[in-house]
């Protein structure tokens, strides 16, 4: 398969094959019920939705971080699903069933190709929750296009400040780490800070996932005047131990610039958050989609 350029693809048929037939039986293993894949078609490509619980109400819709798909919120599925639909995205760019067929060159073409999806969806509000990469872009999503959003809900988000070295050693002593033999990978798990590297069903996947070319954007970081903007109920929950930032130093600016934004830093968790902190992220979740319990807090 030919890598064009601009253009997030696997390098090669047979590399394409061997994930997507993994990622079928992972879905098969992992999911809650049946996981029928929903096409969405974009001006940018295919994105892929996964649906689940009840037909009607405001559904939340979950965005994965860089190189996730769908399936890696296999933990929130259904406790989430019991009272609310969820719906969960494969975007276009990364490593899942979304094919892509234009480039994504910037900030602008992240939310814009989001839009697509939740309008191609008929999702006409939605309580939005984005991991890392998902978060940035669910943030620029909501500048660019305000009042699609019920609530948001980020996870160790990109875009709260810029990217140093202590990202880049965390990102690769984590894959260092990913390919060692299972129980060396599970004690090297509490070194680097990743939980990940603990949930063997998802590190399946890595050596097939690093046959995928991965062209998407780096995350700018927003300005104050960008959070300020935003009047969509928020909430930020970060790593005690973030790679990303000082999550004490960005806790106390979004109190500064967004002051009704909720912030929370939890303990012992890095920029692995959702796999660290899985009953601690569902909960909170919970609470942002609930008007009666977000009023109470």
């Amino acid at each position: 398969m030919k890598n064009v350029d601009g253009i997030s693809a696997f390098t090669s048929e047979e590399a394409e094959r061997r994930f997507a037939a993994a990622y079928r039986q992972g879905f098969a293993d992992l999911w809650p019920g049946p996981a029928v894949p929903i096409p969405v078609a974009t001006s940018y490509g295919e994105a892929v939705a996964y649906r689940v619980g009840p037909a009607e109400g405001v559904p939340i819709v979950l965005v994965p971080g860089s190189g996730g798909n769908a399936l890696t919120w296999y933990r929130y599925v259904e406790a989430l699903a019991d009272r609310h639909p969820v719906i969960a995205l494969d975007p276009i760019g990364e490593p899942g069933g979304a094919t892509q067929t234009r480039p994504i060159r910037d900030a602008g073409d992240v939310a814009a190709a989001l839009e697509e999806t939740l309008a191609g969806l008929g999702v006409e509000r939605a309580h939005l929750v984005g991991m890392s990469y998902g978060g940035w872009a669910l943030l620029r999503h909501e500048l660019a296009f305000p009042g699609r959003a019920a609530s948001l809900t980020l996870l160790d988000p990109g875009g709260l400040g810029r990217l140093g070295a202590r990202f880049w050693i965390w990102l690769v002593g984590g894959a260092v780490a990913g390919l060692a033999p299972g129980p060396l990978r599970r004690r090297l798990s509490f070194v680097v800070r990743n939980a990940v590297l603990r949930d063997d069903a998802l590190m399946a996947f890595l050596p097939l996932i690093m046959k995928f070319r991965r062209r998407q954007p780096m995350p700018d970081a927003l300005t104050d005047a960008d959070l300020a903007a935003l009047t969509v109920p928020t909430l930020v929950m970060m790593g005690e131990h973030s790679a990303l930032y000082r999550p004490e130093a960005v806790a106390e600016r979004l109190r500064r610039v967004l002051p009704a934004a909720r912030v929370e830093i939890v303990p012992g968790a890095s920029h692995d958050l959702p796999a660290h902190s899985p009953y601690v992220v569902a909960a909170r979740i919970a609470e942002m989609v609930s008007p009666v319990q977000r009023r109470g807090n």
